[in-house]
């Protein structure tokens, strides 16, 4: 059995999809692991460091898929990205499918079964599997880190002979993975913290870290979260409402934090750009939505603007991939977890259990076909 990683292709992806710890693991399984040359470099490793674990060094992505039963990527690869691997091979990556079935369409036409690790169901024994809670954990770090970087203040209040300064007030929407570990690293910095959400399930978890909750909870707000634990799409009454009770509260911060995304839509405007203009002049916004749109109306994707009132507001993608060699430990982690249940352990080999509830989940193509029901239609 051959294990593939090639390098990604995209310049703005820093991530890799196998760290030397998981490819001494797969080859604990019997499994020889070819790393396409330099794959590792932007997330600080070293081909010697694969090498030294075992991997064979393939000098370019052709050589590395050539016969390969399974290709682990960070990013959806193209079609002829993964030419060359066997027929049936598991592709396994972010396959970021909702806008790209041609794309899937043109892997299905080349044999191979590929899987998106997003769509991995939220049940307890694919915990470890979640890379939407390890890169988002990553994200929401990051975003206080970038905002205090460009914030030209200091977050925590400070007592000086001089005099006093007040701690900056951060304000984090959206209560998902990325918005608690931006209130829990917003608290670290010593920030007075609020946060808001649509699920009522989020108030006590806020609470919990030790910041304030803000929104408004009527009747709609009790039933606003699917079984799957996702914020459900809001009526515009009710969307009225916490818009007026945003707003008020947006004008007095120093730092705002926006992560609402609902799988497969575009980012929901939480920030107007009349609310904007009510911040005051240094105020910072960080928007975790970017790349789907992004949750203020003057967000650019991948890049930093400043308002004409002086806010700047920093629309970032790839959070996680801005700590590129701990989102990588992770979601190196989150393949192999999956990846062991696809090898049979003693003959060393791939093999798929089709009736497995995480192959269903997250099987996108197979037999030249998109058998997954999101996407039966189109194939």
């Amino acid at each position: 059995m051959r294990i593939a990683i090639p390098a990604e292709t995209d310049p703005a992806e820093s991530r890799v999809a196998a760290t030397p710890e998981t490819v001494k693991k797969f080859i604990g399984l019997g499994a020889e692991v070819a790393v396409e040359t330099g794959a590792g470099e932007r997330s600080g490793v070293a081909d010697a460091a694969y090498e030294k674990a075992g991997a064979v060094i393939a000098p370019d992505a052709a050589s590395a898929v050539s016969g390969a039963d399974i290709v682990l990527r960070v990013q959806r690869p193209t079609s002829s990205e993964i030419r060359g691997a066997k027929p049936g091979a598991a592709v396994i990556a972010i396959m970021d499918p909702y806008e790209y079935v041609s794309e899937l369409q043109a892997l299905a036409s080349e044999g191979v079964c590929a899987f998106a690790m997003e769509l991995m169901p939220r049940i307890t024994r694919a915990q470890v599997m979640d890379v939407l809670s390890s890169q988002a954990n990553i994200a929401g770090y990051r975003a206080i880190i970038e905002a205090a970087a460009a914030y030209e203040r200091v977050i925590p209040m400070m007592t000086t002979a001089a005099g006093s300064v007040p701690p900056a007030k951060i304000f984090i929407m959206g209560v998902g993975v990325a918005g608690l570990q931006a209130i829990a690293t917003a608290r670290r910095t010593g920030g007075v913290v609020t946060a808001t959400d649509v699920r009522p399930a989020t108030k006590e978890q806020v609470l919990s870290l030790g910041a304030k909750f803000i929104a408004v909870e009527d009747e709609e707000f009790k039933q606003a979260e699917t079984a799957a634990g996702y914020a459900k799409e809001m009526s515009s009454e009710y969307q009225e409402k916490q818009r007026a009770l945003t707003a008020s509260h947006i004008s007095k911060q120093d730092i705002v934090v926006t992560t609402a995304l609902i799988p497969g839509r575009p980012a929901p405007v939480l920030i107007t750009a009349d609310m904007v203009a009510s911040m005051r002049p240094g105020s910072i916004i960080v928007d975790l939505a970017a790349e789907r749109g992004g949750n203020c109306e003057l967000t650019q994707p991948g890049e930093t603007v400043t308002s004409e009132n002086g806010v700047k507001i920093i629309g970032s993608v790839n959070g996680a991939g801005r700590a590129p060699a701990t989102a990588s430990e992770l979601y190196a982690k989150n393949l192999f977890a999956f990846a062991e249940t696809l090898i049979d352990k003693e003959t060393h080999t791939l093999a798929i259990k089709w009736d497995d509830e995480l192959v269903k989940a997250t099987l996108l193509t197979k037999d030249g076909a998109l058998p997954h029901p999101r996407f039966q239609a189109a194939s």
